[in-house]
């Protein structure tokens, strides 16, 4: 799908992953409307780009209804919907004290990353699929999954599991979408250099590890690039993408 001139919406998109999608996408003659909860950094990056920008509770499915519709009005409806959105966290199953886990800590981790997620992609879906093709597709959804799926450390159960959820909705959400020309791919990004990794302490940024090749944070462009060649690839579906310079986590 070329993206000139298409509406695209992209969740999480005032910083990080999300902050490098909507730029690239924009340069390249999207119409991009940013779904964030950082009104600030959200309205400026809108105007840096020419989008618009929309305060969105990723979890609360008003929120995301009036927010697809306010970008329907300005852009038309999108054919791109690309989730960003999502917090890191970590804790011990059992604390050092003993305890178990509050409850509480672990499940809004899945509540934003992946019922929000989830909560975003039905809406947008539904108003997808009354759309007439362009093309031979209708559109493309992009959601963020993460290393930790599969090769999660120590303290990653909750994000773990919400991203290993992210990634095992792919292929039956693109079984369902495959007659309706709309494809759904998921990447899994492995260390990047976004305000999700600079705000850990240095001391848990050196436990994460480097990459094998090349031994450094992701670009958040990389990911955005990445982005870029699934919309642009129709025979990308139904998968999970490693993005990670061959990185695997230890315990």
């Amino acid at each position: 799908m070329n993206l000139e001139g298409v509406a695209a919406i992209v969740t999480g998109g005032a910083s990080g992953l999300g902050q490098a999608t909507a730029q690239r996408f924009a340069k390249e003659g999207a119409k991009v409307a940013i779904f964030d909860l950082d009104t600030s950094a959200g309205e400026a990056l809108a105007q840096e780009v020419g989008g618009i920008f929309a305060k969105v509770d990723v979890t609360k499915p008003e929120d995301v209804s009036n927010a697809l519709s306010a970008a329907a009005a300005v852009h038309g409806e999108a054919r791109i919907l690309v989730n960003c959105a999502g917090i890191v966290a970590g804790a011990r199953v059992v604390g050092p004290d003993g305890l178990p886990a509050n409850l509480a800590d672990f499940a809004r981790v899945i509540e934003i990353n992946l019922i929000g997620t989830f909560n975003v992609l039905a809406q947008f879906a539904a108003r997808l699929l009354k759309m007439e093709p362009l093309g031979e597709e209708r559109g493309v959804i992009v959601n963020t999954a993460s290393v930790a799926a599969f090769d999660g450390k120590i303290g990653q159960a909750a994000y773990s599991a919400s991203k290993s959820a992210v990634a095992g909705m792919t292929l039956p959400i693109a079984r369902e979408f495959a007659k309706h020309a709309v494809r759904i791919v998921s990447i899994a990004p492995g260390i990047f250099g976004t305000p999700m990794l600079t705000t850990l302490p240095q001391a848990a940024q050196d436990r994460l590890g480097k990459p094998l090749f090349p031994a450094r944070p992701g670009y958040p462009d990389e990911f955005a690039r990445l982005v870029r060649d699934i919309v642009g690839n129709p025979m990308l579906n139904g998968e999970t993408i490693r993005l990670d310079g061959a990185i695997r986590l230890e315990p």
